[in-house]
């Protein structure tokens, strides 16, 4: 039979790391793979002649390199590693930005440019952003030259007679304000895709960031010989915080913004904020007039803490009002749970409600790891019959799922094929946790994954039908095909 596999997947540069460590650990799964790899390197060309029509598999990654599976003469399946820069490589035509960007190194282009650029953003985004540098950049340049203005007006070289101090003052305060930016500039290019899928989380964490980051500000009352640095950590850390706030924010505002006036949205946002500001201002200033407070430092950090303690706590329960009608993984989890064990779906509210916005993905249960090598799913003896049993059994599925049987705990590995969507995820996400709930360590893993794509077969459109009464939005989900691996199935076996 024969099967068609491709999961097209642009990288992230926080993964290109990642994967170059897996390419490597790769390497030295076996002696024969080994050997098969020196072969290879010493003529990559031949290899390539005398094997293409018996590859079966390929796995790109995202630095460009790629593993290929060959079915050799006597049926034994082998691979070797395709370094970065191999010919023909399909997944870097398949994923070449615009023409006018040519010139720019994939790993800037990804830093600077949305996930799927150009096809993800409306075609006058490039456009406009290459306006927007340089307009911010001379807005910047006005901000340096009236600091220096602000210093002198407050006094700051005055004694002296000359701008040379107020100047000075001005380069280190701005000095400051760059180390800052150097944190949002390091958030927006390096995690600019996680923000779509759980706002709530990263906006909470960005209140943790931003009150490790005011710490910093606050003892620099007791060491102020080392003002630079201690402001320049503050403002890094509040710069990440700002980083991860604002496109959370925008994400929050767009679920509020339900008659598409996200603009009024915005600015009524504005107003709200505004205000607090105003009156937060106005207590700060009695308080900072109370006897004793501004005098004691241990008395200013302690009522300090105190409040910030209740400004998480605050800001926790705000987050955790929102009700999202749109599908991330952790409300698929709960969803998917439901459905398994009662045939029946959590309404929006109730959903919501029960989604922890503190928790990682890594330390849910039960865990599944997405984007796995075929290696790790069928183990390091590399069987045949493992492998076309289990191509056999997802023919029709637009993903492969093994069972780790290496782990006590249960766990999975995922990878996704050509055409894969967000309707895939969740289809995996179901199948992993009927597993869950009906595993048996002594039954045949093959009997129970097919066990499974049988009851998923059988349900999962009445889990669909469900979501739908349940007032959930099946048409955005926001369940993001993993990126690390692509994967092509090119032979028949």
């Amino acid at each position: 039979m024969s099967h068609s596999l491709h999961l097209c997947i642009p990288a992230t540069p926080a993964l290109e790391s990642f994967t170059r460590k897996r390419a490597r650990r790769f390497q030295t799964l076996s002696s024969s793979l080994q050997s098969n790899l020196q072969s290879g390197e010493d003529e990559p060309d031949n290899c390539r002649g005398r094997c293409e029509a018996n590859v079966i598999l390929v796995e790109r990654y995202a630095n460009g390199s790629s593993r290929r599976y060959i079915l050799d003469d006597d049926s034994q399946l082998k691979s070797f590693l395709e370094e970065h820069g191999a010919k023909n490589s399909r997944f870097q035509e398949s994923h070449s930005l615009d023409t006018k960007l040519s010139w720019l190194p994939y790993s800037i282009k990804d830093f600077v440019l949305p996930v799927g650029f150009p096809g993800s953003v409306s075609d006058d985004y490039l456009q406009y952003m290459l306006l927007q540098f340089p307009t911010n950049v001379t807005g910047w340049i006005c901000h340096t030259l009236v600091t220096s203005s602000l210093l002198k007006a407050i006094g700051v070289g005055s004694f002296t007679g000359t701008t040379a101090a107020a100047s000075a003052a001005a380069i280190r305060w701005v000095s400051k304000d760059g180390i800052g930016a150097l944190g949002r500039l390091f958030v927006g290019g390096r995690f600019g895709n996680l923000f779509d899928d759980d706002p709530k989380q990263w906006r909470m964490y960005a209140d943790f960031i931003g009150s490790a980051g005011s710490i910093f500000d606050l003892v620099t009352q007791v060491y102020p010989a080392y003002f630079l640095p201690l402001a320049s950590l503050g403002n890094l850390a509040k710069a990440v915080a700002r980083g991860l706030k604002d496109p959370s924010f925008r994400v929050i505002q767009n679920h509020f913004a339900i008659s598409g006036n996200l603009g009024e949205v915005a600015a009524k946002e504005e107003v709200w904020e505004v205000g607090a500001q105003l009156f937060g201002l106005a207590l700060g200033i009695l308080m900072l007039d109370t006897p004793g407070l501004v005098k004691s430092f241990p008395v200013l950090a302690s009522t300090w803490m105190s409040i910030r303690v209740l400004h998480l706590w605050l800001r926790y329960l705000s987050l955790s009002v929102l009700q999202f009608d749109t599908i991330n993984l952790k409300r698929a989890r709960s969803l998917v749970k439901s459905h398994v064990s009662h045939s029946a779906v959590l309404g929006c509210a109730d959903c919501n409600r029960e989604e922890n916005i503190l928790s990682w993905e890594t330390f849910m249960k039960p865990r599944i790891i997405f984007s796995a090598p075929l290696e790790e799913m069928v183990g390091s003896e590399r069987s045949v019959a493992k492998v076309k049993t289990l191509l056999k059994l997802y023919t029709k599925e637009k993903y492969l799922l093994m069972v780790n049987q290496q782990k006590r705990d249960f766990e999975v590995f995922v990878s996704f094929k050509v055409g894969a969507t967000s309707i895939s995820v969740l289809r995996s996400v179901w199948q992993t946790y009927w597993l869950h709930d009906n595993w048996e360590s002594s039954v045949n893993v093959f009997d129970q994954l097919a066990q499974s794509l049988r009851e998923m077969e059988n349900r999962f459109e009445d889990f669909m039908q469900q979501l739908d009464v349940a007032g959930w939005h099946t048409h955005e989900i926001n369940l993001k095909v993993p990126r690390e691996i692509c994967i092509d199935e090119l032979g028949t076996i």
